[in-house]
């Protein structure tokens, strides 16, 4: 084969990975960003990992910021898509506006604000939700959950309906403070979210 049709041939297989080159963004508070464990425990890392297994040519961006609200993640995120140019964006933001007991409308709007934004640049959002020690009263934290669950609705988004689901109820899954899960929990939490992700990749 001719130099030239080799060359030709090696720059057509470099732009048809590119093009099957992904990104994800996930956009989270300390639940995503890793808070308290090494580096490469978190699950946004795992997720990497396991989308390589799985074939799939994607790369996950760790946006999150330990401490976030849906306010300041709302604030952030405008650079952030323009920056990364994500095809889908995990969105889970919202538990730090429950602990501080901020309005579940307000949590609400800005969800919906940041998915709109996503989508505006192309990208698919997955949404995922939190839910709230019992402290915090019956009342609020229905209000809290109830808010995830109608922004999943009206902005017709895939939803994760709670990221600790299925160990939330055992203390040894979390460190110290009681709030922030494990090493040991982070599968756990990358499988939840993975029941919903998996349909929304493409290899």
């Amino acid at each position: 084969m001719p130099l030239r049709s080799i060359v030709t041939f090696l720059f057509a297989v470099l732009l048809s990975g590119a093009a099957q080159a992904a990104t994800i963004l996930v956009w989270g508070d300390s639940l995503s960003a890793g808070y308290g464990l090494r580096s490469k425990e978190d699950w946004p890392t795992l997720l990497q990992t396991r989308l390589a297994r799985e074939g799939f040519h994607h790369t996950v961006v760790n946006g999150s910021v330990s401490g976030e609200t849906t306010a300041g993640g709302r604030s952030r995120l405008g650079t952030a898509l323009e920056r990364h140019k994500p095809d889908l964006l995990i969105l889970e933001l919202g538990a730090n506006d429950g602990l501080r007991g901020l309005r579940p409308t307000l949590m609400g709007e800005n969800l919906v604000a940041m998915i709109q934004a996503a989508r505006s640049k192309g990208a698919q959002v997955l949404l995922v939700g939190m839910q709230l020690p019992p402290n915090y009263g019956p009342a609020y934290n229905r209000r809290f959950q109830q808010a995830f669950a109608e922004v999943a609705q009206t902005e017709r988004a895939p939803f994760v309906p709670f990221l600790l689901d299925g160990f939330a109820d055992k203390p040894e899954m979390f460190q110290s403070d009681g709030l922030h899960p494990t090493a040991e929990a982070q599968p756990l939490m990358l499988e939840t979210v993975w029941k919903v992700l998996r349909a929304l990749l493409k290899n």
